[in-house]
């Protein structure tokens, strides 16, 4: 390979090497750097000379570079010959001091540099820079910095300078004003310390051993003169904490009086900084190092300081640690040092000082010391020797603190102290208690809100890790565990810690007896051995001896709670013990005892007996139930006198409970049976006993409470039966004969509660007593308001007796207000609505007498509202009830007044919800019976009845009342239409289910669903679907929120069609209600609802609707929803099944995916609604010149797909289609141009007959798309691209005629886009040049760029993307010939199939040895292909061609 070919790859990797992609720049250096390990005097050249030639090269580029070179020196320095060295040299010191202004980026890659190359060449980098380091002149900020890092990497190199330097950089730092110079020179000064320090400390390594401290003593003090009198002082606060770095690191080497004579100020400067700056490690280090300093020198003035450090330390230690903050974690590891150096030095003030904050009341005063001194138990082992029992016994203060936190810390303290011997001395116990106690801490209940919190699961399981550790890694202390620890297991406060206890125990065990100790064995009964030592002195109560003990210790007056749990425990552990005994006369002297010693008063004890002898029963079932049954018997329950002496005084009470003990005993004996003989014992054994027991007369005889006591224990009693039956039944069949005998016992308290008499006799006189009141009442006011006011209603009572007593006492009143009816001037009985509307339902009660009484009432109604118009009572009496009533029908339909009418509609309204069914459906058919007749001259009244039936259907659970209410809102909107839409259209959003209901009665008619749908349809084309608003003055732009109108009407339309007898409305407009619902969902996309969404909302109860609803409610969705049940309600079946397997419906409501779901509807309507199209297309084109731009992307995306299709030919609607495609070639919408280009490539596959027809639109059109520079995404000009090829693919279209000069433009601009991002843009940019090809194969321009794309076309081959993939195959074949290559033609041809896989690697192995023979294809390969891709816009192929161009060497 020619030697030019790395100079060529190298120049375009550093053109390269400014890559917007930080992967790419990072995969440029190692390319660079490769070629640079493999020729670096060459490479070193090519940078230089770079740099030399572009003197104005962005910073990020000059950067870029730098660090290459920098990454070269590093690597190959002992391959570089001295010549180049010293040109990088001066280029790099050039670099650095080019600039007199700051640039750290730039300046900091050039003195890295020098840095790297000083490693080896010191001398050269010290003559370089000393050069420009002069004294009395102030030198450059990255001279001094460069210096500073040369005295790190290479010590024993620049030490031996630091003496010259630092002698010529004293007289600067009295020059320096500006504060990033003092940073500077204070960070150069910490730098030369540490590293002056670090060559003393190692001087056996050292060139020259010579060197002493002595020797920078008096320059150090120079220079901390000025840095501690002056610039600590500064305002800056990054300037303060870096000198106050320097002062640290200079103390050491600083004289001994020196340093003495100004510990008294340093110390006190240095902790003042901490209130100065928040960020306290710096000052801490500073500190610990002169600490140091000053301890090691044996300084006495440190004492009278000792008083302020340990003060200000304390609180450093006391400051929380944020463990994701590495700064306060060192911060905190230095403070700890601190402490440390001062333990040695002053080790009883210390501990005096860190032993009193222990007792503070500031919780984090408390945690501070108890980290302090754990750190120094841990660190300062032979001083803490003799301060042990002083810690023993201040320890127990913080023993009893009530903070989770502060005992965490105690936690971490007493491991320490394990650690180091302190629980083998004496008061170690209470240590090794309170770990134990810990361990029992039950869980935290409630969350604590402070995350810092220590949560008692957190600090439980805290100690369970630190009692296995003790056990396991503190071997000695195995004989302090080792037996404290079996004296916990007992008492019931360390119950929880039962577990980590058994862990240890069985840890400690094995271990003794794995080494034979004679300790291991424990006989606590011998002289010596004291369980109280460990177990009474820790709890104020006994600790029970492990051995043997008679029942009769049960009843020792233990403390309370033991007693009540403990014996419960205890009788069931007598229970397991006696089930495994196979002595008979033992268990059952052991059961005669366990009844007899019982307190069965205590309801626990008496649980735990039965628990325990229903145990024992598992493996003696017989012996248990005999001994129960001759207890029963036994004179303890007839008798005062004990049995054996032991049971004195037994009186009524005692009997009961021991009735209960021995019930629940039958449960449990029943509960824990053997599964094969509890079915044959249950009845006659078990069951029969509890029936004997439960004695219902005497226990209530004796006392309430008393039986409450014995049904408690019958219940749980009978629980466990079933649950032991319900195990048994299912191995083996049973007959529960006793099933209903035993329900008969449980339900006994009720029969006796439930047994009291009404005093019928009363009820005559009461009753009558009742209306006489009612009748002196009316009597004071003869009125139709007197009748009103004591007309209390129980009509709608749903007991038949109220109902009865209400109408027969309204009867009773109606009369006597007739009989005493004194009419002298004809008057309105205004109230007759009010009092029919209240009793006409109960003439259909279910309740004949009701029925009969309700006549009545009306029958006197109509007496008395003639009687008040004057008609004569002798004429009514000669009708006869039958005419009369007759008569009655027509009164209210035609001469009640409008008073009248509404208040007898709105009594019928109350009649809806009417207790009884009969009385309701009755209330429905009067109700519409009135509104058929009276409605018109209603209109007024419509909002407020629409209002009320909306209430009624809340709660009418009849069915057929419904539909009556359907019916009424039927009547009235055949009416007073307008009024009924504008008042429904009103109501809340979203509608709740009732409000859905009106609407869907709405469509029952299909006469009248179609006068709402073509009114709704009208407004909708005239109405503001939405309004740009800005949600928030600190968010730029603006949000579409829907107006409510337009968001109701689509809301009604839904529920309209929802009825299935709308089908005929629906089919009739349907183009219309197609276009609006379309133009609608174009309209919501994206859209918001308004926060104010039932402002004007009629129902004032409404206005504040269900946030769960309003959640739900989307504005698109409603559209999408409508659109889906129009087409449902049309029977278009074939036309939703395809939309709803691709999912088009959420695609149409997604703001990104809505042209696609858009145009998978219109694929649909083409395929399977051809017939309705033409009239749709009409109804839709007059939104394509709409102001809304989301309006014109519907419809445009619909009509861009019809184009896909040839139904639009056949319909005789495409010259419409293709002339609004055209139009919208100009739309001021980016969205809108991209459809109408889609549309105009569609006709090739729907109608390729017309593509020569439109040859020259078409043409335009496309190569306008191209060229669109409007088009961020480049969306247009893919749909172009894609456009263009479809027509391409055609055979004898008349493009071909036109030769490809002109289509020359085109291939141009598809290889421009073989670089997008977008895999569409790229996929469809390569097919596009494939498809030019047949047009361009014998043009000599052709077969240049087909050589100037082939590497990115091979590259391509492995596009992430298998579309690409794909179209690279296909366009490669196509090209293939144009090459000039008969061999690689064939391998294009046999192996780029595009079904076929392709091994890459092989492939371009073999490509290249075809390539190497064709030496202008390899020429264009290096110069124009790699370094073409070099632009590319992804990152990952410009990353692979750096990859790739690294290998050319």
């Amino acid at each position: 390979m020619s030697f030019s070919y790395p100079i060529k790859v190298t120049l375009a990797l550093l053109d390269a090497a400014n890559d917007r992609d930080p992967v790419v720049q990072e995969q440029v250096r190692k390319s660079i750097l490769t070629l640079g390990n493999q020729q670096p005097d060459k490479v070193l050249s090519m940078c230089q000379d770079y740099l030399l030639k572009h003197p104005k090269l962005v910073v990020g580029h000059r950067v870029v570079i730098l660090q290459t070179i920098e990454l070269v020196v590093k690597s190959r320095i002992d391959d570089i010959s001295y010549p180049k060295i010293k040109s990088v040299i001066q280029l790099a010191s050039d670099e650095m001091t080019k600039s007199k202004e700051v640039v750290p980026e730039w300046q900091q890659a050039a003195s890295n540099i020098l840095v790297a190359v000083g490693n080896k060449y010191i001398n050269d980098i010290m003559e370089e820079i000393l050069g420009k380091f002069q004294p009395g002149v102030l030198p450059h900020f990255f001279v001094v910095q460069t210096l500073a890092n040369l005295s790190d990497s290479n010590v024993y190199g620049m030490v031996p300078f630091l003496n010259a330097i630092m002698g010529t950089m004293l007289p600067m730092l009295g020059m320096t004003k500006q504060d990033n110079m003092k940073w500077v020179f204070s960070s150069a000064l910490c730098r030369f310390s540490e590293s002056i320090l670090e060559y003393l400390a190692n001087l056996d390594k050292a060139p020259d051993p010579t060197v002493r401290k002595d020797t920078f003593s008096s320059e150090i003090y120079s220079a901390y003169d000025i840095l501690f009198n002056s610039w600590i002082q500064s305002r800056e606060s990054k300037l303060r904490l870096t000198v106050a770095e320097a002062l640290g690191s200079m103390s050491h080497l600083m004289a001994h009086d020196k340093l003495e004579e100004q510990l008294p100020k340093l110390l006190p400067t240095i902790l003042g900084l901490y209130k100065k700056n928040s960020e306290h490690y710096i000052i801490t280090k500073s500190l610990c190092q002169v600490l140091e300093a000053s301890v090691n020198m044996g300084s006495r003035v440190l004492e009278t300081q000792i008083d302020g450090l340990l003060l200000a330390l304390h609180q450093q230690i006391c400051s929380p640690v944020d463990f994701s903050n590495p700064p306060t974690v060192k911060n905190h590891n230095e403070v700890l040092r601190c402490f440390t150096i001062l333990a040695n030095t002053f080790p009883d003030r210390l501990m005096v000082f860190v032993l009193q904050r222990l007792e503070n009341s500031n919780e984090r005063n408390r945690m501070g010391s108890l980290a302090v001194l754990r750190h120094l138990i841990n660190s300062s082992t032979s001083i803490m020797e003799t301060k042990k029992l002083l810690i023993l016994a201040s320890i127990r203060q913080p023993l009893a603190d009530h903070s989770n936190k502060v005992k965490k810390r105690v936690v971490q303290v007493i491991s320490a102290m394990a650690h180091h011997g302190y629980l083998e001395l004496e008061g170690g116990d209470l240590l090794v208690r309170f770990i134990i106690q810990h361990c029992a801490l039950p869980d935290t209940y409630h969350r604590p809100p402070d995350p810092e919190e220590v949560t008692n699961e957190a600090l439980r399981s805290m100690c369970d890790n630190t009692l296995h550790l003790f056990t396991t890694t503190v071997g000695r202390l195995t004989d302090v565990l080792w037996p404290m620890l079996l004296c916990y297991l007992t008492p019931n406060q360390y119950a929880s810690a039962t577990t980590p206890l058994c862990k240890s125990l069985i840890l400690l065990a094995n271990k003794k007896r794995a080494a034979q100790e004679a300790s291991f064995i424990i006989n606590f009964n011998a002289q010596g051995v004291d369980t109280h030592t460990y177990g009474h002195d820790v709890t104020d109560e006994p600790s029970p001896r492990l051995r043997a003990f008679p029942l009769s210790d049960l009843k020792t007056p233990w403390n309370h709670t033991f007693c009540l749990l403990g014996s419960s425990f205890l009788y069931r552990c007598i229970g397991v013990i006696l089930q495994q005994c196979y002595n008979k006369e033992l268990v059952r002297k052991q059961l005669q005892e366990i009844l007899i010693s019982t307190r069965h008063n205590d309801a626990i004890e008496r649980t735990g007996v039965a628990m325990g002898i229903g145990l024992c029963a598992s493996s003696h079932l017989n012996g248990t139930l005999e001994k129960l049954e001759e207890f029963g018997k036994s004179d303890a329950f007839r008798k005062a006198s004990g049995i054996f002496g032991l049971l004195k005084d037994k009186n009524d009470v005692d009997v009961e409970k021991m009735k209960s003990t021995l019930i629940l005993c039958y449960g449990y004996v029943a509960l824990h049976a053997p599964e094969d003989q509890l079915l044959t014992r249950i009845d006659s054994d078990i069951l029969q006993n509890i029936s004997k027991n439960f004695n219902t007369k005497h226990s209530l005889s004796v006392c309430l409470h008393l039986f409450l006591c014995v049904c408690l224990s019958l219940i749980h009693s009978v629980g466990l039966i079933a649950k032991a039956i319900s195990q048994s039944v299912r191995k083996q069949g049973f007959l529960f004969s006793r099933k209903q005998e035993l329900m008969g016992v449980m339900m006994v308290s009720e029969y006796f509660s439930l047994q009291c008499f009404f005093p019928q006799v009363l009820y005559s006189d009461t009753f009558n007593a009742l209306h006489e009141l009612l009748r002196n009442v009316l009597a004071r006011d003869l009125s139709p308001d007197g009748l009103q006011s004591v007309f209390k209603s129980w009509l709608s009572s749903g007991q038949d007796h109220e109902r009865e007593r209400a109408v027969k006492t309204t009867a009773e009143l109606l009369q006597f207000y007739l009989d005493n009816l004194s009419v002298k001037n004809l008057v309105t009985f205004h109230n007759l609505g009010a009092l029919v509307g209240r009793l006409s339902p109960r003439c259909t009660d279910p309740n004949p007498e009701v029925r009969r009484a309700a006549i009545d009432c009306i029958y006197r109604l109509m007496y008395i509202q003639l009687r008040y118009e004057g008609t004569d009572c002798f004429f009514i009496a000669q009708l006869g009830l039958t005419v009369f009533l007759k008569l009655t029908l027509f009164l209210p339909l035609h001469s009640l007044c409008l008073q009248q009418l509404s208040t007898l509609l709105f009594m019928l309204f109350d009649g809806l919800v009417d207790s009884q069914s009969n009385c309701s459906r009755a209330s429905s058919v009067i109700l519409n019976t009135l509104l058929k007749n009276r409605g018109a001259g209603l209109q007024d009244l419509v909002p407020e009845m629409l209002e009320v039936l909306h209430n009624r259907l809340q709660v009418i659970g009849e069915e057929q009342v419904k539909v009556a209410i359907g019916q009424s809102i039927l009547i009235l909107a055949t009416q007073h239409l307008q009024t009924v839409v504008n008042t429904l259209v009103a109501y809340p959003l979203p509608y709740d289910s009732w409000s859905c209901e009106m609407w869907m009665a709405l469509g029952a008619d299909s006469t009248l669903a179609l006068q709402i749908m073509e009114m709704i349809i009208e407004k909708l084309n005239v109405m503001v679907p939405y309004v740009d608003k800005k949600e928030s003055m600190l968010r730029p732009g603006l949000t579409k929120v829907a107006t409510s109108q337009p968001l109701a009407m689509t809301c009604a339309l839904r529920e309209m069609m929802l009825n299935g007898q709308s089908a005929d409305a629906v089919a009739y407009v349907f183009p219309k209600l197609f276009s609006s619902l379309l133009v609608r969902l174009g309209s919501s996309v994206g859209v918001q609802l308004p926060k104010d969404l039932n402002s004007n909302s009629i129902i004032s109860d409404c206005k504040t609707t269900n946030k769960m609803n309003v959640i739900n409610f989307d504005v698109c969705g409603v559209a999408v929803e409508a659109l889906r049940i129009l087409l449902g309600r049309a029977q278009l079946d074939a036309v939703m099944k395809p939309l709803d397997q691709e999912g088009a419906w959420d695609k149409m409501k997604d703001p990104q995916q809505h042209t696609t779901g858009v145009t998978l509807l219109s694929r649909a309507m083409a395929k399977h609604a051809g017939p309705r199209l033409p009239a749709i297309v009409e109804g839709l084109c007059p939104s394509l010149c709409n102001i809304y731009e989301c309006q014109r992307i519907t419809v445009t995306a619909f009509f861009s797909e019809l184009l896909n299709h040839h139904v639009v030919t056949e319909l005789m609607i495409l010259d419409m289609l293709m002339n609004n495609m055209m139009e919208r070639i100009t739309d001021t919408c980016g969205t809108v141009r991209m459809l109408a280009v889609r549309g105009l490539g569609n006709i090739a596959v729907g109608s390729p007959e017309k593509v020569n027809k439109y040859a020259k639109e078409l043409l335009a059109a496309m190569s306008s798309g191209m060229e669109e520079k409007d088009d961020p995404g480049k969306l247009i000009t893919l749909e172009a691209m894609s456009g263009m090829s479809k027509i391409l693919l055609l055979e004898n279209s008349v493009l071909a005629s036109m030769g490809f000069l002109l289509l020359y433009g085109f291939t141009q601009r598809s290889i421009v886009m073989f670089c997008q991002e977008n895999d569409e843009i790229r996929c469809a940019s390569i097919m596009l040049l494939g498809n030019l090809s047949k047009f361009g194969s014998g043009e000599p321009v052709f077969k240049d760029q087909i050589h100037n794309v082939l590497v990115s076309l091979l590259l391509h081959l492995s596009d992430p993307n298998p579309q690409v993939v794909k179209a690279c195959k296909y366009s490669m074949r196509i090209c293939a010939p144009i090459v000039g290559s008969e061999q690689i033609s064939a391998m294009f041809q046999n192996h780029l199939l595009e079904e076929k896989g392709l091994h890459y690697g092989e492939f371009i192995n073999d490509l290249t040895k075809y390539l190497t023979v064709f030496s202008f294809l390899m020429s264009f390969f290096l110069s124009s292909g790699l370094v073409m891709l070099l632009q590319d816009p992804d990152p990952l192929v410009r990353v692979k061609a750096a990859e790739a161009m690294g290998h050319f060497h």
